[in-house]
């Protein structure tokens, strides 16, 4: 069995005014999905492609 590289985006690492400091872990579409999600709902970010675009370039792989 195959398994893919777990991708991570961490808020730590991306100033905000709230100091946010959460990591998020999974595949990749599960990271975009909830990262896009904790964008809107917690940093006030408009979805949308660019969005999405924006997070994707953030992900890297986890050590």
């Amino acid at each position: 069995m195959q398994t893919s590289t777990r991708k991570v985006i961490d808020c730590r690492e991306f100033p905000s005014d709230s100091n946010c400091t959460l990591t998020i872990a999974g595949t990749e579409d599960e990271v975009i999905k909830a990262a896009t999600e904790h964008a809107i709902s917690s940093h006030g970010h408009s979805g949308g492609p660019e969005l999405v675009d924006a997070l994707r370039s953030m992900l890297r792989s986890e050590n």
